[in-house]
């Protein structure tokens, strides 16, 4: 006991030592030691840490203004971040938003609605329609789909929309990842699980977040590694240990 608490008064003595420049870095590196903001923005200058409301809004007014729609106030907001949501990473289409995930551990688990979809997902698909406006949809039909998808699909339980954005060009990837990261920002509240595409994939069951590698199951064409839609699915009822 004595030898637990010298190492812990040395860690503690380490940490007031520590700039706090290298603190940031030590909880960047770790993404466990020290809180971290909710969402992080990759900018041209660097990385801007965002708290969940204000990403929300942030890819909301960025999705409006892409719509020439009057869009949120972010006066208060960093202009380099509103820039690198509208226009994406230099390098070319790609994410430059994450947020860290969590998940609620008392949801019920919900019926179809007359869409086809349970209420998270129809909830899902109506914020989407007020933010991006009418979008081609699929991976749902009224009473439900029972083909199509993979064995485990959420697709089947009604809990999964795919948003397409064809033909694959350049255009339609950068529409692709403003939502995709509107939904990624809007997770919490909307209580999404999964966001998948252009290969890659964002879960609210991984704590630290981040955009992650998709492997598409054979065989891997553009459809399966989504690399013309968005998928979105919301959690379901949690699984019992």
């Amino acid at each position: 006991m004595v030898v637990v608490l010298l190492v812990l008064a040395v860690l503690a003595t380490a940490l007031v030592l520590l700039r706090p420049s290298a603190i940031d870095t030590l909880g960047t590196a770790t993404g466990s030691l020290l809180s971290q903001p909710d969402c992080v923005v990759r900018t041209m200058d660097g990385k801007t840490g965002l708290d969940r409301a204000e990403a929300e809004r942030a890819t909301t007014a960025a999705a409006l203004q892409a719509r020439g729609v009057e869009t949120p106030d972010t006066a208060d907001l960093d202009e380099a971040v509103m820039q690198a949501l509208a226009v994406g990473p230099s390098e070319g289409p790609g994410p430059v938003l994450t947020c860290r995930g969590g998940t609620a551990d008392d949801l019920p688990e919900q019926a179809l609605t007359d869409s086809g979809l349970t209420p998270r997902a129809e909830q899902v698909r109506t914020a989407m329609v007020e933010v991006f406006g009418e979008q081609s949809l699929g991976g749902f039909a009224p009473g439900g789909v029972g083909q199509g998808h993979g064995e485990e699909s959420t697709h089947y339980d009604g809990r999964a929309i795919d948003v397409f954005f064809r033909p694959i060009t350049e255009e339609n990837q950068r529409g692709g990842w403003l939502l995709a990261q509107w939904l990624v920002a809007h997770a919490g509240s909307l209580d999404i699980q999964y966001v998948i595409f252009d290969d890659q994939f964002w879960s609210a069951r991984i704590t630290r977040g981040q955009w992650h590698p998709y492997k598409a199951p054979a065989p891997a064409n553009e459809i399966l590694r989504h690399l013309d839609h968005v998928h979105v699915d919301v959690l379901g009822k949690i699984p019992e240990a």
